[in-house]
C-alpha cells in the first residue's frame, strides 16, 4: 500500500532539494541539467474523497401540539422515554368540553321533539284536508243535482202556468225552490276553493317539518364538535418514536395549536430514530462528483477512533449562499449496526468517496507534466537516459494519479525538483484558491 502524507512530501522535497546542492558546482552552470530523482512505478490502493462536515438527523420529528387549550392533567412520558402508536401523550382537564357536550346533546333532544311535533301535526293536516276534500265533494255533487232538479221542476211549472194547468203561487215556489238550489251549489263550490287555502296551509306545515329537520341536523353537528372538542384533550402519538424534547409540564394551561394566532403551545417532540441521517454540505467546486449511493464515512467527536458507514440518498438541487460561498445540502443515511450510538444534533465530519481502487498503478503527482490538455512522464530507459512518454492518467487525489495507460509496473521516472516543488506548489495553491478541504493520502 503507497500512503504519503505531507510530511513525506516535504521531506522528499527537502532531500531532493539538498541533492541538488551537492556534488559538482557545474551542476549551478548554465546547460547542465539539474538533477533528478527516481521514482519507481508502483501498484497500491487510491482513492478520491470530498470531505465535509454535517451533523445528525433523525428519520423524522413531530412535534405535538393539541387542539383543545386548557390545562395539563395527564403527561406520561419524559424525553428519551419510548413512545409507541396510538399512546396517550397529553391528557387536559375535560371538565368544560364535558359540559359542552351535554349541553348539545339537550340540543339534540330538544330538536328531536320538535321534529316529531312537526311530522305528527304535517299528517294531522293531511288526513284533514282529505276528509274535507271528500266533504265538500258529496256536498257539491248534492247541490249539483239539487239545483239541476229545482230548474227541471221549474220548468215544468212554468210550462203548466202557461197552459193554466198550474197557479201562480205553485211556480213562485217552484222558482224560489230552484234560486235555493243554485244558492247551494254556490256555497259547495265555495267550499272546493276554500280547500286550495287548506292545502296552502299544509304546505308551510311540510315546510315546518323541514325546518325542524335542519334545527336537528344543526344540533347534531353541534354536538359531533363538541364531542370532537372533547377528544382532543387527549393527544395520542402518531408515530413510534422517543421523546427528545418536552416543553411543558403537568399543571400547565396551553393554548390550542389551531385556534390561537402564534400557533399554540408546543408539548412534545417525538423522533423516530429507526433511520439516522448526515445533512452535510458540499462546496459548489466539488459537487459535480457526487452522485447518489457513493460511500460515506462518518466520524464524530464523541467516538474517537470508531468510523460509521453510509451512503447518500439526497442531492439538494439548490446551493446555500453563505457568506459568498454556495455549498449544496447532501443528504448520508447511516447504515452501520452501531449507528444507535449517534444522537440527533452530533456534528459530524463525513468523507465521500469519488471514486476508489484497491490495485491501481501509481504515481506521485508531481511525475506528470501536462501540455496542451496532454499528460506525459519521464521514463529512465534501459539505457539509463531520460525518455518523455505521454501517458493516460484516471484517479487524481492531488497526491497520486492513477495510470491508465503508458507505463508499466516496475519501471523508473526521472522527477527533476524544480518540477516536483512546482506541481506541489501549484496543488498547494489551487487548494487555497477553492477552498478545499486538506486530504490525507489517498485520499482516505
Amino acid at each position: 500500500m503507497i500512503r504519503f502524507s505531507y510530511v513525506c512530501f516535504f521531506i522528499i522535497l527537502i532531500a531532493i532539494s539538498s541533492f541538488s546542492c551537492k556534488g559538482n558546482s557545474d551542476n549551478s552552470k548554465p546547460g547542465v541539467a539539474p538533477p533528478a530523482t527516481e521514482v519507481k512505478v508502483e501498484r497500491g490502493p487510491i482513492s478520491l474523497s470530498v470531505s465535509s462536515s454535517g451533523r445528525i438527523v433523525s428519520n423524522l420529528d413531530v412535534e405535538i401540539k393539541c387542539k383543545a387549550s386548557g390545562e395539563v392533567i395527564a403527561l406520561p412520558f419524559d424525553v428519551s422515554d419510548k413512545v409507541s402508536k396510538g399512546d396517550l401523550v397529553v391528557e387536559l382537564d375535560p371538565v368544560d368540553e364535558n359540559r359542552n357536550v351535554k349541553k348539545s346533546q339537550v340540543a339534540v333532544s330538544s330538536s328531536d321533539a320538535r321534529l316529531n311535533k312537526a311530522e305528527q301535526s304535517l299528517k294531522i293536516g293531511k288526513i284533514d284536508l282529505e276528509n274535507a276534500k271528500r266533504k265538500a265533494k258529496v256536498a257539491l255533487d248534492v247541490a249539483q243535482s239539487r239545483a239541476e232538479d229545482a230548474r227541471s221542476k221549474t220548468d215544468r211549472i212554468r210550462q203548466l202556468f202557461e197552459k193554466q194547468l198550474a197557479g201562480r203561487e205553485e211556480l213562485e215556489t217552484a222558482e224560489t225552490n230552484a234560486i235555493k238550489a243554485d244558492a247551494d251549489l254556490e256555497t259547495a263550490l265555495i267550499q272546493i276553493e276554500e280547500l286550495k287555502t287548506e292545502e296552502t296551509a299544509l304546505e308551510l306545515k311540510r315546510e315546518d317539518v323541514s325546518l325542524a329537520k335542519a334545527d336537528l341536523e344543526s344540533a347534531k353537528i353541534n354536538l359531533s364538535i363538541a364531542q370532537q372538542r372533547l377528544d382532543d384533550t387527549k393527544v395520542y402519538s402518531p408515530i413510534d418514536g422517543i421523546v427528545t424534547e418536552r416543553q411543558v409540564q403537568t399543571g400547565q394551561i396551553i393554548s390550542s395549536g389551531i385556534s390561537n394566532v402564534g400557533g399554540g403551545s408546543s408539548i412534545l417532540t417525538l423522533s423516530d430514530l429507526s433511520k439516522l441521517f448526515v445533512l452535510g454540505h458540499v462546496d459548489e467546486s466539488d459537487i459535480g462528483n457526487i452522485k447518489l449511493d457513493l460511500d460515506v464515512n462518518i466520524t464524530v467527536d464523541a467516538y474517537p477512533g470508531k468510523t460509521f458507514k453510509g451512503k447518500i440518498n439526497r442531492i439538494a438541487q439548490k446551493g446555500v449562499n453563505m457568506s459568498n460561498v454556495v455549498t449544496f445540502e447532501v443528504r448520508i443515511e447511516v447504515l452501520s449496526e452501531n449507528k444507535s450510538l449517534l444522537k440527533p444534533e452530533m456534528t459530524t465530519d463525513v468523507e465521500i468517496f469519488i471514486a476508489d481502487k484497491d490495485d491501481a498503478l501509481l504515481v506521485p503527482v508531481g511525475a506528470i507534466k501536462t501540455t496542451h490538455g496532454k499528460s506525459s512522464v519521464t521514463v529512465k530507459n534501459p539505457e539509463g537516459q531520460p525518455e518523455p512518454r505521454e501517458i493516460e492518467i484516471g484517479i487524481n487525489n492531488g497526491e497520486m494519479v492513477e495510470i491508465v495507460s503508458g507505463l508499466e509496473e516496475g519501471e523508473i521516472l526521472l522527477i527533476t525538483a524544480g518540477e516536483y516543488d512546482s506541481e506541489w506548489r501549484k496543488r498547494m495553491e489551487s487548494m487555497r484558491k477553492n477552498g478545499s478541504p486538506m486530504r490525507g493520502p489517498g485520499g482516505r
